[in-house]
């Protein structure tokens, strides 16, 4: 006698007939059998379970996870440079080369060609030959066939059915590639008025930054600027470990990036990006200079972006600091300037994968 079966349906209701069945009517409702909560059962044959899935990732994988759908914007082939790595192209074929390289086809078709031209027999025909010299009874008809099978046979071992003149090999030829050459400038406010919290959401901000742009291309330098009331130079060690404090003036940054742009990056050779990361504090004699500067500058870039921090709980969605009014303005102007807040940590990684998200091509810079 066959017993009532219990097992997780489709869920709904739903009538079924079960042979057997003696503690069941219509109407009844059959309790869900009790399951697990996860891990391995108690018992054998008692609830469900769940096995705990994991993986890991390795340093690269992550990486490559991470900034997968990230890249600078606007980024223009401009120029041929000669340390470019070159990649080789078909340039038809060749009569000498490598043996990998040998075109099957087109020496086959040259073989052929030539077989033909000289009138050189098939096998069919030597084979159909053979066996009519087989068949024959009559003498005389049989030395002829065999004289005429010996001609075939020596034209035949003259003219071979492949010929070192029919071999082609592929021709390869390199092509120079156009070189993307960018230059990211990094422009960090380490002045008196940074807290080290704020040291600290710009220093994060720039991290990813020199991540992305190392990870993802080739032909990218990076100059980094640090300012107080004057701004450097300085190398990746000292932009990020290196102690300074002072004034405020924007404009030094600005300035020496204008600088080092006209003495080393010609804006027709190479894509020009910024990244400025700030409190917004600056002094109320320096706004108009600082204006006027980051207007002669935008034009020459390819993308510049405004991270401006906050101190930890400030409201990132409110910004009235002196220098994001500056900057708001000059954003409605149709120049390639994004601005974003951040007070938290948790805030660094979604603004920096909105400023440099991949954006359609014939989409503008948002703001």
């Amino acid at each position: 006698m066959a017993e009532p079966s219990f097992r997780r349906g489709e869920g709904g209701i739903a009538d079924h007939i079960l042979p057997g069945n003696r503690a069941f009517v219509e109407g009844d409702i059959i309790p869900r059998p009790p399951g697990g909560k996860g891990g391995k059962p108690k018992d054998a044959g008692e609830g469900d379970g769940e096995d705990g899935f994991r993986f890991v990732l390795t340093r690269e994988e992550f990486l490559d996870v991470f900034l997968d759908d990230l890249e600078l914007p606007d980024l223009a082939k401009r120029r041929l440079a000669e340390t470019e790595e070159e990649t080789p192209f078909r340039a038809g074929y060749s009569v000498s080369g490598s043996p990998s390289n040998i075109a099957v086809g087109r020496t086959t078709k040259l073989a052929m060609m030539r077989r033909v031209a000289l009138g050189r027999p098939r096998r069919e025909e030597i084979e159909a030959l053979k066996r009519q010299i087989e068949e024959c009874e009559d003498e005389v008809n049989r030395l002829a066939l065999e004289a005429k099978l010996k001609s075939l046979t020596e034209k035949s071992r003259r003219i071979p059915y492949i010929d070192p003149l029919d071999v082609r090999y592929r021709r390869f030829e390199n092509e120079p590639k156009p070189v993307a050459k960018a230059v990211m400038f990094c422009l960090m406010d380490v002045s008196g008025s940074m807290s080290e919290h704020m040291k600290d959401l710009a220093k994060r901000f720039y991290l990813l930054l020199y991540l992305f742009l190392s990870k993802r291309y080739k032909k990218v330098e990076i100059v980094f600027i640090r300012h107080t009331d004057r701004a450097e130079e300085v190398d990746e060690e000292t932009f990020f470990y290196g102690p300074a404090t002072g004034g405020t003036l924007v404009s030094s940054a600005l300035a020496a990036m204008r600088a080092i742009i006209a003495a080393r990056f010609d804006p027709a050779e190479w894509n020009i990006y910024g990244a400025q990361a700030s409190d917004g504090d600056n002094a109320h004699s320096d706004g108009n200079l600082t204006g006027q500067l980051l207007r002669e500058i935008l034009p020459l870039c390819q993308y510049f972006a405004y991270i401006e921090v906050g101190e930890e709980g400030g409201d990132s969605s409110v910004s009235r600091s002196p220098l994001w009014m500056l900057y708001d303005g000059i954003r409605s102007e149709p120049l390639p300037l994004s601005m974003r807040k951040v007070c938290r940590r948790s805030e660094i990684f979604p603004v920096f994968h909105d400023l440099f998200q991949k954006r359609d091509a014939q989409s503008k810079v948002t703001p």
